[in-house]
């Protein structure tokens, strides 16, 4: 089987890509740097350099693909975060069509199903919505929950303010690790025995936001650091002071409303996996966090 996984070698592309090869597979990784070239080809898979906006070079990439690992990635400078997505799904759907390719695996995530209000989701509730719609096509819909490395982000905070939080986190985060999501998708790549259009939700740990901040700061040595749930538009001027674009803060300002009124998750929890990943806050914790904070 060939495989095409978008994404480069990221947090799910390369483990993907690496439990492909070792499964006999061929693989092409979808990257936009040249300089990812060699260590693609390190992995015994074959590197495709371009912009995943360029529909002619999406098209050249897909071919031969029996199936493909589609992820939007982010754009820190976009005016219009749901066009650009928008304009990336039609490029990988119109490839998908052009070389009748019939399994798709999507990175989407919780809170697709609302279609509107919840921010950068919404253009994943897009895409899901045009896969769907593709004649012929066998699509599965990964929906993770809260990333668990967006954690990393609040360092800052911590050693600037002595504080964690967000505009969420008063009631249960649903937290996921992205090594849990890469081992659904391989699995799911491997065996190519999903048909229609099928969800699957992803979900690692379930935290507070107080909880968070204690783990965390246990793991940093600051136990006491308290988890402050800010007002909506105090985490938007935050992001926007960070240097935060308009469009991108207001997007991230109506994903934590979102998580916060329980919008988000209301899919999820009526529909939630029946085994949870392997990665827990305490793993991420002591591995990732406190290496970052101390580096």
């Amino acid at each position: 089987m060939h495989y095409v996984i978008t994404g480069s070698l990221g947090h799910t592309g390369k483990p993907i890509t690496e439990g492909l090869i070792n499964a006999g597979h061929t693989v092409t990784v979808v990257t936009s740097k040249a300089e990812n070239t060699a260590a693609i080809e390190a992995l015994g898979a074959k590197a495709a350099v371009g912009s995943v906006t360029n529909a002619d070079f999406v098209r050249d990439a897909f071919a031969g693909a029996d199936a493909v690992y589609l992820l939007i990635p982010s754009n820190w400078g976009v005016t219009n975060w749901r066009g650009f997505q928008n304009e990336i799904a039609d490029n990988y759907i119109a490839a998908i069509k052009a070389h009748d390719i019939r399994f798709s695996v999507l990175l989407s995530s919780v809170g697709a199903h609302m279609g509107n209000g919840a921010g950068p989701v919404d253009g994943l509730h897009d895409a899901e919505q045009k896969l769907s719609q593709v004649a012929g096509l066998n699509n599965l819909f990964l929906r993770p929950s809260y990333f668990m490395y967006n954690l990393l982000s609040m360092i800052g905070m911590v050693k600037g303010a002595g504080i964690m939080g967000s505009n969420f986190g008063t009631d249960t985060v649903i937290l996921t690790h992205t090594d849990d999501i890469a081992d659904v998708a391989l699995q799911a790549l491997l065996n190519l025995d999903f048909t229609g259009n099928r969800v699957q939700y992803i979900a690692s740990d379930e935290r507070t936001g107080p909880e968070i901040a204690r783990v965390l700061g246990e793991a940093v040595g600051k136990p006491e650091t308290p988890w402050i749930v800010f007002e909506d538009e105090q985490s938007r001027q935050g992001m926007l002071q960070a240097g935060i674009n308009e469009e991108i803060a207001n997007n991230y300002t109506k994903l934590g409303e979102a998580m916060r009124t329980g919008e988000m998750q209301a899919d999820f929890l009526a529909n939630k996996p029946a085994h949870y990943g392997k990665i827990k806050l305490e793993d991420f914790a002591k591995n990732e966090f406190a290496p970052a904070f101390g580096a």
